[in-house]
């Protein structure tokens, strides 16, 4: 069974959640607190953890920040913060997704689901196919309906980091520090700028992308 360890002081919330996934066969783990978030962590070996970003002790944030330090467990934040700068630092301290409270069981079934298969271990496939492209990862090549696109050397950095995470939020910070610098992580229009081009030259409708999409406030995603 894949265990599961829900970390929120919300007991009502921690009751349902235990309700919905026990009935779907998960096995079920609880912490209230950062400390027991850790402990627990480091103990039970979860195999995916949900963590509500206010609790009581250690922050949520500082949790992710110390199960990064060992363990590459996913992590899927829920959390009723909104703001953009709240998802930001939990992605960039090393959550795998964000889900903001009130939230469908369906969708975070979904996101489950999607966090546990990116964790599996998989071969990497050297070339990725969509309908529209292909991209040949060790040729360092692109087609699109059977033609040659030139992609500049930033716009393949970009499509290469988000390509080889397919599913995978990647916020903007990371997106910039790795391609420009860590002296660049604010310049967000970069980013803007260059995913425009990149979907210009890639996507089918441009101006509502299936590939190459946007998490407002938070990053990029790919989707094969």
């Amino acid at each position: 069974m894949t265990k599961v360890l829900l970390v929120d002081d919300d007991l009502p919330l921690l009751r349902a959640l235990t309700i919905s996934l026990g009935a779907r066969g998960y096995e079920l783990d609880v912490a209230r607190t950062g400390e027991e978030a850790l402990d627990h962590a480091a103990h039970r070996h979860p195999d995916l953890i949900l963590l509500d970003l206010g609790l009581p002790g250690i922050d949520g944030v500082d949790v992710i920040r110390g199960l990064r330090g060992w363990s590459q467990v996913p992590v899927i934040v829920l959390s009723a913060r909104h703001q953009g700068s709240a998802k930001v630092e939990a992605l960039d301290a090393g959550a795998d997704d964000y889900v903001t409270k009130p939230f469908a069981m369906d969708e975070l079934l979904a996101r489950i689901r999607a966090a546990l298969r990116r964790a599996s271990p998989q071969e990497e496939a050297p070339v990725v196919e969509t309908p529209t492209f292909v991209i040949d990862l060790v040729a360092k090549r692109v087609l699109r309906r059977g033609e040659p696109v030139r992609l500049t050397p930033k716009e393949w950095e970009v499509v290469e980091l988000l390509v080889r995470n397919p599913g995978c939020l990647i916020s903007q910070r990371q997106l910039l520090a790795e391609v420009w610098g860590p002296e660049y992580v604010k310049e967000t229009e970069y980013l803007r700028v260059l995913l425009a081009r990149i979907r210009r030259k890639l996507e089918d409708d441009p101006s509502h992308p299936v590939h190459f999409l946007t998490e407002a406030g938070m990053g990029y995603r790919f989707e094969p």
